[in-house]
């Protein structure tokens, strides 16, 4: 997702992970190898979205679900 700039569907994930027990710090260390892999633009881009949803994350803890809204 961080090399194709599919950012949207990055936050999903970044959402899900959240979700699925993985900590801040697990998900900064995989945007941390993406830059390796995919070049620190794209990784750059990507923190920006994990950073959206992290805080996020962290003012609405109980928020619940990333279904797409019909």
């Amino acid at each position: 997702m961080v090399a194709l700039g599919k950012l949207e569907e990055l936050e999903m994930h970044v959402r899900a992970a959240l979700r699925n027990g993985l900590t801040q710090d697990e998900i900064k260390e995989v945007l941390l190898q993406s830059a390796i892999y995919c070049g620190v633009p794209a990784a750059n881009s990507a923190f920006a979205v994990a950073q959206r949803v992290l805080a996020d994350h962290d003012q609405h803890p109980e928020a619940k679900g990333d279904a797409p809204e019909w």
